[in-house]
């Protein structure tokens, strides 16, 4: 099993920019694929990226592409979100997430999840 800590979040102006980082425990974690989601009070959780074990191959939600950037250390057992031009709709609670597939996207079986991290975005 692999467990998952984010951090980086935070209030930033709109059009600013921040990185979340989540940080992974366990000697598995790159055979894991990555992603992150996040949660709007009053709305569903829903994917935002994903990154394949092997770093291969990205899944962007339409709403982040061009904006948000994913990406992964397999040797300090990170994963980040690179988040730019940061919009009031971004405000949401982002949680990383793993799965032990070689390829995943929205509609995968996420089975472990991190305790999440607050994004606010003023405008």
């Amino acid at each position: 099993q692999v467990q998952l800590v984010e951090s980086g979040g935070g209030l930033v102006q709109a059009g600013g920019s921040l990185r979340l980082s989540c940080a992974a425990s366990g000697r598995t974690f790159s055979v894991y694929s990555m992603g992150w989601f996040r949660q709007a009070p009053g709305k569903e959780r829903e994917f935002v990226a994903s990154m394949s074990w092997r770093g291969t191959s990205t899944d962007y939600a339409d709403s982040v592409k061009g904006r948000f950037t994913i990406s992964r250390d397999n040797v300090k057992n990170t994963v980040a979100l690179q988040m730019n031009n940061l919009k009031p709709d971004d405000t949401a609670v982002y949680y990383c997430a793993a799965i032990p597939t070689a390829v995943a996207g929205p509609k995968s079986s996420w089975n472990t999840w991190g305790q999440g991290t607050q994004v606010t975005v003023s405008s």
